[in-house]
């Protein structure tokens, strides 16, 4: 019997539920989950007036991003209801990622009609995980967008009369809006999933040494993108709650400007260490 390296693009099923293929990207979203509810749970009960230094380093890591939120969207109103979302979706984009990585993500498992199955499989090189994150990301932009603005003047982003130019450009800025979900899926999903690829491979061929350095490489390929995927998330919120002013100042012009997908943060609001980002689509 011949033994090869075997790459599935689409996850295998565990189990069936009626009709309903539970994969083993979705066995692992769901752990992962859990480990981290069971985790925010004991945290959060163990908390201390003086803090010891577990205490002192979750809250470190909980208090220069949600300042560095709040700085970017200059609204802490705003900051505290955004706050858990993204901070929510960086942790879960960056605890699959680094899960997908152990050892027991393809070596535990059972025999199945088409071979070894296993048990675990990096979420991220699921389609239909970074797919749902991308959706949740939109609607979080388009929700805090409409409460920021009012729906009527959200939507004279997309739909405006006042010129021919500023019409297509208010659709191809719509456009621009929907393509976000491919943006957001389809990045993750290549840079997770040729990773994984990448380390089977080596490993089928020189499996002692040679994939260390890129396991090490692959764990901060992971951060990265769960880091990107959070910001993006600010970011894009940020451009859509921002544009109150922006179609005020546009009220005396032809407000064509507000087309284009392009935001560019100050230098001088943002915090310390970071000098300035610009964002395209």
């Amino acid at each position: 019997m011949h033994e090869g390296i075997a790459i599935h693009l689409a996850p295998l099923a565990l189990f069936h539920i009626g009709s309903f293929a539970v994969t083993n990207t979705l066995f692992t979203t769901l752990l992962v989950s859990l480990l981290l509810i069971v985790f925010a749970y004991f945290a959060g009960r163990s908390l201390k007036l003086k803090p010891g230094k577990f205490q002192a380093v979750l809250e470190l890591i909980i208090v220069f991003p949600y300042t560095f939120v709040r700085d970017t969207l200059e609204d802490e109103k705003a900051a505290e209801k955004l706050f858990p979302i993204v901070m929510t979706i960086f942790l879960l984009v960056l605890t699959v990622n680094w899960f997908g990585l152990l050892p027991i993500g393809e070596g535990i498992g059972f025999g199945g009609e088409h071979g070894f199955v296993p048990l675990f499989h990096a979420s991220s090189t699921d389609l239909n995980f970074t797919l749902a994150l991308a959706l949740v990301a939109f609607f979080t932009i388009e929700i805090f967008g409409i409460a920021a603005l009012g729906a009527f003047k959200y939507g004279k982003k997309f739909i405006t009369f006042a010129s021919p130019i500023a019409f297509v450009v208010g659709l191809i800025e719509l456009v621009s809006e929907v393509a976000r979900l491919i943006s957001f899926s389809f990045r993750l999903f290549g840079n997770v999933f040729a990773g994984k690829v990448l380390i089977l491979v080596l490993a089928s061929f020189v499996p002692l040494l040679l994939p260390v350095p890129f396991l090490a490489f692959e764990l901060f390929v992971g951060f990265i993108q769960a880091a990107i995927f959070a910001l993006l998330t600010l970011f894009f919120t940020k451009i859509a709650i921002s544009g109150h002013a922006e179609h005020e100042h546009a009220d005396g012009h032809d407000g064509a400007e507000h087309g284009l997908a392009h935001a560019v943060v100050d230098e001088r609001d943002l915090p310390h260490g970071i000098t300035k980002t610009t964002i395209t689509t």
